[in-house]
């Protein structure tokens, strides 16, 4: 069997989105484990790959045909870059797709966790209610309004997660040394902190940055440790950026408000995960959600289609990419 592209996603997907993929394009629809794979490999010209996966091996690229790779999200981490370079294969994203998604996301988490939304939830369905309402109370929870919003990677995602705080009535702060769009964080006042400075000011903090050398354990022991007591930590960038098992001891000794954790180490994340095995006081905290904060019916429909047309556009009208990554 020959094929001219090689989608390693089910074409229900795309369907679902009302999204068409090329149908001047042979499309062959496989897992990233199908036995046959390999030899498609050294007929198909392009592969189309959703973001979040496994790592695929430099090996499958390897003698094959495929001069192309289109990820159907931003995140190209699935890759092994130095392998493509020196393959001479040309690899494209789709950045910004998920940017309504995402800032809802955080948001939302944000806000769930400073008001103890599921926590209370949990608590009234434990018969808990006339006491953990006036412990809610008592300790007089905030709003968004007027917190400090630390925002750890201003790119295109990271930049749209400052502007819908700023829209909520946080003040924002942010950290990256290369912001994408410094005139945009000008405009809703934004701050540029060092990371140490962001963590020790910010009520809530969350991370947008891709997993690099740079970024593995971004977030160790010891800058957690500088995170204020009663702060949010929100996770929708990357498992490795957080040490696991360091903010499930950060939240167990009460040093730490609560963390909403979207991405894992491994994923799916293996049982013994620390995040799964945390004591009641730090379970009772966490917010997890399985990698989903960029997936709304909107974003996949906007993302399946630029990566279509993407492909379109390299396979069979025989132009450069666009977004191409390296």
């Amino acid at each position: 069997m020959s094929c001219d592209v090689i989608c390693l996603r089910p074409e229900v997907d795309f369907t679902r989105a009302g999204v068409s993929p090329p149908a001047s394009l042979k499309i062959a629809y496989r897992a990233p484990d199908a036995a046959d794979l390999p030899a498609l490999m050294k007929t198909a010209r392009a592969l189309l790959i959703p973001a979040v996966g496994p790592k695929l091996p430099a090996s499958l690229f390897e003698n094959s045909a495929v001069t192309f790779v289109q990820i159907t999200g931003a995140g190209v981490d699935r890759l092994d870059a130095d392998a493509m370079k020196k393959l001479g294969i040309a690899v494209a994203n789709v950045p910004g797709g998920s940017n309504a998604a995402v800032s809802e996301y955080a948001v939302t988490t944000a806000a769930t966790l400073t008001r103890r939304f599921a926590w209370s939830d949990r608590e009234i369905k434990a018969g808990n209610y006339a006491a953990f309402r006036a412990r809610m109370v008592a300790d007089n929870l905030a709003g968004l309004d007027g917190l400090t919003v630390g925002v750890v990677g201003a790119g295109i995602v990271g930049t749209a997660v400052a502007q819908a705080f700023h829209r909520a009535g946080a003040r924002i702060a942010y950290f990256d040394p290369s912001p994408r769009d410094a005139a945009a964080l000008a405009a809703i006042h934004a701050r540029s902190l060092s990371l140490d400075e962001l963590l020790t000011a910010s009520d809530v903090v969350t991370l947008h940055v891709p997993l690099l050398p740079a970024t593995q354990n971004l977030l160790d022991a010891k800058r957690l440790a500088r995170m204020k007591p009663t702060a949010i930590l929100i996770n929708a960038s990357r498992g490795g950026v957080v040490d696991e098992a360091a903010l499930v001891a950060q939240l167990a000794s009460g040093k730490l408000g609560a963390a909403a954790v979207d991405v894992f180490s491994t994923e799916p994340p293996a049982a013994d995960n620390p995040l799964f095995t945390a004591p009641p006081a730090a379970a009772e905290r966490l917010l997890l959600t399985p990698h989903i904060a960029g997936v709304t019916r909107q974003a996949s429909t906007f993302l399946f289609r630029m990566a279509c047309d993407n492909i379109h556009r390299v396979v069979a009208d025989g132009q450069a990419p666009l977004n191409r990554v390296y």
